[in-house]
């Protein structure tokens, strides 16, 4: 960066973690700019899972919708065979099923790629009056940003992390491999097996976007062959070969390396600079965590930010980004070096998706629950509540009163009340108050 910035907040990296934050900080009204080293966006799919929690989040900002028109409708299991002419045998994700999700969520997983939700947290990111975003842009010394906040969401070779010189822990290069994107009618070779992922001896594919866009990623041994070597023959004929299908029509669009690290930050903090996603941790593409791990940092350090820059909260508010995020990012990176991560129990690794949040309950307007979030502190009420007074200088908040049956779904009853954080998190209850008297 030549000049300084003069912003309360500048975040590096324009990456699914620093698009959240930054509309985040903005919808609440602080400036923020957002530096971005590219100048066009990827259009490589990379992440192509959107979590829950993740798609919650995007249904509070109004852009579910738009996103579901962009999803692929896959059921949320795996399938292993030989090829996919194979029937092959499914297996969990770790994801709720289109089933398991009604009941849980006003929302579901999208099988969306990153690059077309990257899209779109930029298009709304320039709508907000709040919030710049500068492209073409470099940062390669924290110092010469002026801003009183700093978020690094620069990616796995963050230059902000490197300048502050925080060590990444853990293990590096567990896999060399090779992704590649084409386009290839496969849907009609696999019927009504509509998986997310498909797992071969050959290779993986992975369904992204329509019409027939997909990305099979294979092992590669980086010691001893050149990416030039993987010429779109010998790639098309092994993606023909995990096929079974000798005649497919393919289209490639870009071959990419990768190495597979899982890692964790020595911290995620120093002073008023914070990291947020794969600036702070790394993890496989086993489980699909990676991209809604860094929502999540961004959405929570977004929140704390904005209470203290408004004047709703105390500094010592922002010690919870890294106490609470830590955990979650250490679960996944452990569970993406696990060779078999990418197979868990959907309700296994569901609390650690939802983070604690509230529960979803239909009410009699036909809204959620959780559609009564706010920005601030929300109040959800029974018919008959009487919470107490909050302080007049604490975070801005929204009361709702709960119909019986939305009060006795949230286990509050005719008198009971919460409090929620904006990421739906009660923070206190009449319970409490019950249990501590």
């Amino acid at each position: 960066m030549k000049d300084k910035v003069s912003d309360e907040i500048v975040i590096v990296g324009a990456g699914p973690a620093g698009l959240v934050a930054a509309i985040t900080l903005a919808r609440a009204g602080v400036p923020t700019v957002v530096i971005e080293r590219r100048t066009e966006p990827s259009t490589h799919p990379r992440a192509t899972v959107v979590s829950t929690w993740a798609m919650e989040l995007l249904r509070r900002w109004g852009l579910a919708e738009r996103l579901r028109a962009l999803e692929l409708k896959v059921e949320w299991l795996g399938l292993l065979c030989e090829t996919l002419a194979d029937p092959g045998e499914p297996f969990p994700v770790g994801y709720p099923t289109r089933e398991q999700s009604a009941v849980l969520s006003p929302e579901g997983p999208a099988c969306v790629p990153q690059d077309l939700l990257e899209r779109m947290l930029t298009e709304h990111l320039r709508s907000l009056p709040a919030a710049r975003l500068v492209t073409g842009t470099e940062v390669r010394d924290v110092a010469a940003v002026g801003a009183r906040f700093v978020i690094g969401a620069d990616g796995a070779r963050s230059a902000v992390r490197r300048g502050l010189g925080i060590a990444m822990r853990g293990a590096d290069r567990l896999q060399d491999g090779i992704t590649a994107v084409f386009r290839a009618p496969l849907w009609p070779l696999l019927g009504d097996r509509r998986h997310v992922i498909y797992s071969t001896p050959a290779g993986t594919f992975v369904p992204c976007a329509g019409p027939d866009r997909w990305v099979f990623g294979f092992p590669w041994d980086a010691d001893r062959e050149r990416i030039e070597d993987w010429t779109p023959e010998r790639v098309a004929a092994l993606i023909r070969g995990a096929a079974a299908a000798p005649d497919l029509d393919i289209r490639l669009e870009g071959l990419r390396p990768f190495s597979y690290a899982a890692q964790l930050a020595d911290r995620f903090r120093e002073g008023n600079v914070f990291l947020v996603g794969d600036a702070a941790h790394r993890v496989t593409p086993r489980g699909g965590t990676g991209m809604n791990t860094a929502i999540r940092d961004g959405f929570d350090i977004g929140w704390r930010l904005a209470w203290v820059l408004n004047g709703w909260a105390d500094a010592d508010l922002l010690d919870g980004y890294e106490a609470e995020r830590r955990p979650v990012a250490a679960h996944n990176v452990a569970r993406s070096a696990d060779p078999n991560g990418s197979i868990r129990d959907p309700l296994s690794e569901l609390h650690v998706d939802l983070g604690g949040r509230l529960p979803h309950a239909w009410l009699r307007d036909g809204r959620s629950t959780l559609d009564l979030l706010d920005d601030g502190l929300t109040l959800l009420c029974g018919p008959h509540a009487q919470p107490p007074t909050l302080a007049l200088d604490g975070p801005r908040l929204v009361r709702h009163e709960l119909d019986p049956l939305g009060a006795r779904a949230l286990g509050l009853g005719a008198q009971g009340w919460l409090a929620a954080r904006p990421d739906g998190v009660p923070v206190a209850s009449s319970a409490e108050l019950l249990s501590a008297a």
